[in-house]
């Protein structure tokens, strides 16, 4: 499929798709190269990935920590695999815990569940790997020990994190140790995460949920009145689940099941075919109104319906049924905004990267604290920066993702894959930001599967934003007449500051060539890089 790809681009760019056999695609440059430098030493795909997933906990704080979730997809060669390592609740939570309030926390312990990054990279380099943690390591060791400078987007989103959690126990004296976050090019260094991450690393993730660290997050949680325990930690486990998944342009995508949001993005690929998208000009008008509408009802189902894949009303795949989504393409009309009621996330903090070895391996893989530095705790001496994924937890009792103890909250990071007709790997990709996740997968797949646009160009090109009612942000690089054409549909359409272009996700993508080399691209919005060699 990819030799059909359209390598010039219509759209204003500072990068160019990079080529090579093998690849590594991320939102900082010095996680790329430690990916890199992994496969350059002899390792495979998913050793580049764990290298570069520890390596953003260094370098791109402002997204993800030791502390994270995380999410993977795999292509061994022959086949898919799928990893949910997300946290689950402590055993202590239950309703009345945060019923007398309006949602759930955000900040501080009670937002905090058990992190399941840390167990994502050691189920991938036990089961796919060919490096060990202790080598795997040691790019991040050396950007956390010897300082790496702070790079352009990531200083903004310090400075802005730290106004916000500078008074979560723990966060200052992390991540503000001079009483300020560090300034743009400031070299950052962070001596007590790179202990954490070679006694990981030592002893295969055992001091995180059973050791040492365990202990101390504990200890903090402790003696913050926190619930979350020693024992909600030693519980924890990684799974390896089936994928979801529908035909799409001739290929298929591959998003992980719920508790994650990757099915709206199938639901929305579902729907658009019922309306022959293909036939439209992307960025068209008619292109632009269907994709939107279509996400709009996606997101309906989202809302609704998705929690714990073991509290689901009733299995996933029913929504992804050609029956259910014909009837709900028909609630479409071509020529008018549609007033659909559904609510999208609405924050961000989270990394992405796509990794693939010329040995044929590829991986999509992501991690997150969820809103920026998350919960805002640090647990202290460890430079373990805690999510707060308890706020995505429902407080509505007849909700499937109605908080509860040892219970996976709905989450919004998601990595996607997708496969050619011989069903052969086509492509691993995702865009992470909270609100753009499934939206920008959805915008992805239809301009690469279907209009053959090269994965740099489909990233650079205008994006666009559900995010409620029928209000629907956009880039302001969109054609003013095709914006003002959406308007007098009904569209409310808004333009988002371009100096808040990050807004609009971070993606990463690599495409797989017939003839055996791969094609890498990267957030021009971002500070990322592409790596090839």
């Amino acid at each position: 499929m990819s030799g059909e790809l359209d390598y010039l681009s219509a759209y204003a760019s500072w990068r160019a798709p990079m080529m090579g056999h093998n690849a590594v695609a991320t939102s900082q440059p010095l996680a790329a190269q430690a990916g890199i430098r992994m496969l350059q030493q002899g390792g495979n795909a998913v050793d580049a990935a764990v290298a570069t997933a520890m390596a953003l906990t260094v370098v791109e704080p402002t997204g993800n920590g030791i502390g994270s979730d995380a999410f993977a997809i795999v292509w061994d060669g022959k086949k898919l695999h799928a990893l949910n390592a997300s946290g689950r609740a402590p055993a202590a939570w239950q309703h009345q815990t945060f019923a007398h309030l309006d949602a759930m926390p955000e900040l501080g312990w009670d937002a905090v569940t058990v992190p399941g990054a840390v167990s994502a990279w050691v189920a991938l380099a036990e089961k796919f790997g060919t490096l060990p943690l202790t080598t795997l390591v040691q790019p991040a060791v050396e950007y956390a020990r010897n300082g790496f400078p702070v790079s352009p987007l990531i200083g903004q989103l310090w400075q802005r994190g730290y106004q916000k959690l500078k008074d979560q126990p723990g966060f200052s004296a992390c991540f503000a140790p001079q009483g300020r976050p560090p300034a743009i090019g400031e070299l950052f260094r962070n001596p007590d995460q790179a202990a954490t991450l070679e006694k990981i690393a030592a002893t295969n993730g055992e001091a995180f949920y059973r050791g040492e660290l365990a202990e101390k997050i504990a200890a903090f949680a402790r003696e913050h009145n926190a619930a979350l325990t020693l024992e909600d930690l030693k519980n924890h486990r990684a799974d390896w689940v089936d994928m979801l998944s529908r035909p799409f342009a001739g290929g298929s995508v591959h998003e992980l099941p719920p508790n994650g949001q990757g099915i709206a993005t199938l639901i929305a690929l579902g729907i658009l075919e019922q309306w022959d998208i293909g036939r439209y000009t992307p960025d068209s008008v008619p292109w632009l109104h269907l994709s939107i509408e279509a996400m709009k009802l996606a997101l309906v189902d989202l809302q609704r319906y998705v929690a714990d894949e073991d509290h689901l009303e009733f299995p996933a795949a029913h929504l992804l049924s050609d029956e259910y989504l014909k009837s709900r393409a028909a609630l479409i009309n071509p020529d008018r905004a549609g007033d659909f009621t559904f609510g999208a996330p609405t924050q961000s903090g989270t990394v992405y990267l796509a990794t693939a070895d010329a040995s044929g391996m590829m991986v999509s893989f992501i991690q997150s604290n969820y809103m920026g530095f998350g919960s805002g705790v640090v647990i202290p001496g460890t430079g373990i920066s805690m999510q707060n994924r308890g706020a995505g937890f429902a407080l509505d009792q007849g909700h499937p993702n109605v908080v509860a103890g040892g219970k996976r909250a709905f989450h919004t990071i998601i990595p996607a894959f997708a496969l050619d007709a011989a069903g052969q790997p086509l492509m691993s990709f995702g865009v992470m930001g909270g609100p753009m996740q499934a939206q920008g997968h959805l915008q992805l797949a239809l301009r690469i599967m279907l209009h053959k646009q090269n994965p740099q160009a489909a990233i650079d090109a205008p994006r666009w934003r559900v995010v409620a009612g029928r209000e629907v942000i956009v880039e302001p690089s969109l054609d003013r007449n095709t914006i003002a054409a959406l308007r007098a549909m009904g569209h409310n359409i808004v333009l988002e500051d371009p100096l808040q272009s990050y807004n609009f996700g971070g993606a990463q993508a690599i495409v797989r060539d017939p003839q055996g080399f791969y094609i890498a691209a990267t957030e021009s919005r971002k500070d990322g890089q592409a790596l090839v060699y």
